[in-house]
Order: C-alpha cells, then structure tokens, then sequence
C-alpha cells in the first residue's frame, strides 16, 4: 500500500466521521431546542411558583401576628379569671365558715333562751312566792 492510497483511506474516514457526527448534531438540535423551550417553561413555572409562595408567606406572617396580638391580649383575661376563680372559692369557703358559725350561734342563743325562760319561769315563782309571804 502506497502513501497515497493510505491518506486517500484516511481523507475518507475523516469525511465519513464529519458526516456523522453532522448527522448526530442535525438530530440533536432539535432535541437541544426542545430542551431549552422546557427549561424556560420550567423556570417560568418556578418563578411563578415561588411567588405565590413569597406572597402566602407574607400573608402566614400577618395572620401570625395578628394571632400573637390577640392571645396578648386574652392572657389578661385568663389571669383575670383564674383571679375570679380563686376569690368566689375564697368566698365560697368563708360562706361555709359563716354558715356553719351562724349555725353554731343559733344552737347557742336556742340554749341561752332556754335557759332565759327558765331562769324567768323561775323568777316569777320566786316573785310570786315573796309578795304572798
């Protein structure tokens, strides 16, 4: 084999791989175009996506804060209650205390005018019995 039937060889290869590899670039452009009209529909969408997202965020963060000034304010209340709570217990307690005092008291003053009527019942015998001697 001469020089020149090897270049000759050689010049044919070369031409036949440019020619494959141009056949595998034509297929792919339309694969690369393809590809580059779905990254922009994707980035579009994510875009999209992420601001609809920023804006629900910024919404959580005004109800957060309207719900955090809100139970500021009903702790107050619930402090203020539980307060109630214990004093109509206190009261609740010392009414027992008076009533079963009361109670007591009344047994007391039953026996003391018992005997206040006796001692009268007594006094007036006793008083009779003078003025007839």
């Amino acid at each position: 084999m001469t020089l020149e039937t090897f270049l000759v060889i050689m010049a044919i290869a070369i031409v036949s791989l440019v020619a494959a590899i141009i056949a595998v670039l034509v297929k792919l452009l339309p694969v690369v175009d393809e590809a580059k009209k779905t990254i922009n529909v994707l980035t579009s969408d994510v875009n999209v996506t992420l601001y609809q997202a920023n804006e629900l965020l910024a919404k959580t963060n005004i109800l957060v804060e309207d719900v955090n000034g809100k139970v500021t304010t009903l702790n107050p209340l619930f402090t203020a209650v539980a307060d109630l709570s214990t004093s109509v217990s206190d009261l609740n307690h010392s009414a027992r205390d008076l009533t079963v005092k009361a109670k007591s008291g009344v047994k007391h003053t039953a026996k003391a005018g018992g005997v206040l009527t006796t001692l009268n019942l007594f006094s007036s015998i006793l008083g009779k019995g003078k003025k007839g001697a």
